[in-house]
């Protein structure tokens, strides 16, 4: 299994206009043969004294996989490609992290 955090920046204003593009999409991601989980999340204000300031124009999107080979499919499938063409002009940035679990410790009792 791998994780994926993928933040998109929009421009501002045009959260809510990607948003609305997004969750058309997340159902059909949804269905991919190796999608474990699929959905967008935006930052949310807290009194927590460690969390950095609320980006309003960025939007998370959390991802589980099977495999790094499920993912790569996922990014060339029709609706994703469609999905880009679509909100091109509404993203100003894209940055993915692909992660891995962590083995757990094997060097004794923590």
């Amino acid at each position: 299994m791998i994780h994926v955090i993928a933040e998109i920046e929009v421009h501002p204003g045009k959260r809510e206009e990607f948003l609305q593009q997004f969750h058309q999409l997340v159902p059909k991601v949804r269905q991919e043969e190796g999608c474990l989980e699929y959905g967008p999340a935006v930052d949310l204000a807290t009194t927590l004294s460690n969390q950095p300031p609320v980006r309003e124009n960025v939007i998370t999107v959390i991802e589980k996989w099977e495999s790094l080979e499920a993912l790569e499919r996922h990014l060339l499938a029709p609706h994703m490609i469609q999905y880009r063409s679509q909100v091109k002009d509404l993203v100003a940035h894209t940055q993915i992290r692909v992660l891995e679990p962590a083995a757990p410790w094997a060097g004794g009792e923590a």
